[in-house]
Order: structure tokens, then C-alpha cells, then sequence
């Protein structure tokens, strides 16, 4: 039985320079960062959600063809790949705070109907929801099974 999503990849151009985003701008951990033959497998998360991490995944290696990975390389330089969204208790608060360290905001906080969110670009291209849950809405009811026939 699937407990939940434990890893999810992240496509980057540049481990190192992808790492030092996540470590330094957004104040993630890394919780693994070793050799694998021809590959470095590094991943991040959150201090405060130790079950999901982020895999920083190059497209060069024995597991994609050519051909594959310059078409990853092309989506990733245009900077078209929606990576997730990350939720937080204080979006306009952490808007100030990554955009003060370089981080680049394609869309300022704005009220939506399931909260606030802000919209930022990592340093690939690839573009995340930063969102702020409305207090009033219950996902739990609002999404809920529909009733057994």
C-alpha cells in the first residue's frame, strides 16, 4: 500500500548551483549528496517535513538517451517545468524574504480563492507555487470522496 510521495525530481543544469538555491534562498536541507558511479544524487527538503525530499536531477546520465536529455535541457532552459508548490503559514512574509536574497517572483502574492499565493522561478527556470492556505477553507470536506453507490 502507497504510504505517500517520498522523493519527487527536480530537472536542473547545474547540481551545485540548484543545491546552494535551495540551501541558501529558501533554507532547505540537504539530506543526501553522494557519488553514484557516473551520477551525483543530491536531495534536499524542508527542516520541517522530513519525509518528502526533492531530488536534484541532471539530465546527462546512463539513465536518459541523447536525444531525451536535450529535449529535458531545451523545457528546462525555457523555463516552461511547474516543479510543485510549497506550502507556507506566511506567504507575503516569505515573498519579502527570498526576494530579498535573489529570488525571482514571476507573480506577487495575491488573494486566491484557496488562500495566497505567490508564484517564483529556482535557479533553472522552473516555477513554483509558494501558497498560504485560507484558514476558513477545508480541504478534508471540500475534496472529499463522493458517497458509495
Amino acid at each position: 500500500m502507497i504510504k505517500g510521495l517520498g522523493i519527487t525530481t527536480v530537472w536542473t543544469l547545474d547540481q551545485e548551483r540548484t543545491r546552494k538555491f535551495f540551501t541558501e534562498k529558501l533554507g532547505f536541507e540537504v539530506r543526501t549528496d553522494l557519488a553514484m558511479g557516473p551520477m551525483r544524487w543530491i536531495t534536499v527538503g524542508a527542516k520541517d517535513q522530513p519525509d518528502v525530499e526533492l531530488a536534484l536531477m541532471s539530465p546527462e546520465g546512463p539513465a536518459m538517451d541523447e536525444e531525451s536529455a536535450a529535449a529535458l535541457k531545451t523545457l528546462v532552459s525555457k523555463g516552461v517545468l511547474g516543479a510543485g508548490a510549497f506550502r507556507t503559514d506566511d506567504c507575503r512574509g516569505d515573498y519579502e524574504e527570498f526576494k530579498a536574497k535573489g529570488v525571482e517572483f514571476i507573480q506577487e502574492p495575491q488573494e486566491r480563492p484557496y488562500g495566497i499565493e505567490a508564484i517564483f522561478r529556482d535557479d533553472n527556470g522552473n516555477w513554483y507555487s509558494l501558497t498560504q492556505r485560507s484558514e476558513e477553507l477545508d480541504f478534508s470536506k471540500e475534496f472529499a470522496a463522493p458517497p458509495e453507490r
